[in-house]
């Protein structure tokens, strides 16, 4: 028996209970050597439901994210709540470009979906190696996804079920056009039904995967402002449409605006502006870079992968190139960025300065 089937296990066993999860992972080093060493009613029951799982995910072709594993989204690992395991379909590649994931209610105005439609296709000019996030939902997150196949942008649909199954089934075409740029993520096994608990669960990593969350349109209250407070957990950069006083759809944008919970921006130029994204279009010229003098081995080897990234990388993937502890290279980056030869861009990442 593999060692994937032992991950789905755990899941399986303990659905909900993640830090038990990791608790057992991390004291034991592997999830088969950590599922030898428990007593727990159930066990059985729970590794034969991962072996049906393990085959079915072997005959459809599904990708697995387990979160030790390096090719684990690093963003969402920063995230204390992060699944254990995810399941993925499509050309999903987690680790590379910009992450923007857009929220909002389920009955979008015209104008807010045409706002959104907008956006997505300015930013594909703007900044050509973005990836949307959504829901698939009825009004924003639909027509987040249409916009970035529109515009030939990944787009990732991260539902609240298994990937056996679409919900709703009327926007089955676009998670099948998804799946030809992008594609689908999911932490639920085959069978599982899309429940209320696992909508509230999924915004998790809606949020957690991106480097910035956008609320489009929300009512005072509603899933997409849960999704806007885990993102101010993960401290993810939020942003939200204005609405005019009168317009009820629009009171949860504006709250987190007046409350200074979420940036405020009309277009994709303010997203671009907020964010420091630089066009890709613009490479660093390396080729000119001098390296200082004064520099410790261990700070010329993060220039050494900087200056091999144009768009710069996340302070995660240097702790796991350079297999160094996080607080050692954190200040070794800020040394470098006080010297003047890397800059610091939002959400932990680092790219050499021109």
């Amino acid at each position: 028996m593999d060692e994937l089937t032992y991950q789905i296990a755990w899941t399986c066993l303990y659905p909900t209970r993640l830090r038990t999860i990791k608790q057992w992972l991390e004291q034991y080093g592997s999830a088969s050597a950590a599922w030898e060493r428990l007593e727990e009613e159930g066990k059985a029951t729970a590794l034969e439901r991962a072996q049906q799982e393990r085959e079915w995910i072997d005959k459809h072709g599904i990708s697995t994210y387990f979160y030790q594993d390096d090719n684990y989204p690093y963003r969402l690992r920063e995230c204390i709540d992060a699944p254990i395991l995810l399941y993925g379909k499509g050309h999903l590649r987690v680790n590379e470009g910009k992450m923007l994931s857009i929220v909002g209610t389920r009955q979008a105005s015209e104008r807010c979906k045409s706002l959104v439609r907008q956006l997505v296709l300015d930013l594909k000019e703007m900044v050509p190696d973005l990836t949307i996030i959504s829901g698939l939902a009825y009004g924003i997150d639909v027509a987040a996804h249409r916009a970035a196949i529109e515009a030939g942008l990944p787009t990732w649909i991260i539902p609240a079920h298994g990937l056996d199954r679409i919900y709703p089934t009327l926007h089955r075409d676009v998670a099948v056009q998804a799946l030809e740029k992008g594609g689908i993520l999911t932490e639920y096994i085959s069978g599982t039904e899309p429940e209320k608990l696992h909508f509230v669960a999924r915004n998790r990593i809606v949020a957690g995967l991106a480097d910035a969350v956008l609320v489009a349109e929300s009512k005072q209250r509603g899933g997409s402002l849960i999704t806007a407070k885990m993102a101010r957990d993960y401290d993810r950069d939020l942003f939200a449409f204005p609405g005019r006083p009168s317009d009820d759809s629009m009171t949860g944008c504006n709250m987190l605006i007046r409350d200074q919970k979420a940036q405020l921006i009309e277009n994709a130029q303010d997203l671009v502006n907020a964010m420091q994204w630089e066009p890709i279009s613009q490479p660093i010229q390396t080729s000119i870079f001098t390296m200082p003098e004064d520099i410790t081995a261990e700070q010329k080897k993060l220039l050494e992968l900087l200056q091999e990234s144009e768009d710069g990388i996340h302070v995660n993937l240097l702790v796991m190139e350079t297999q160094r502890p996080y607080s050692e290279v954190a200040a070794d980056l800020m040394m470098l960025d006080m010297m003047g030869v890397v800059k610091s861009l939002p959400g932990g990442v680092y790219r050499m300065k021109v």
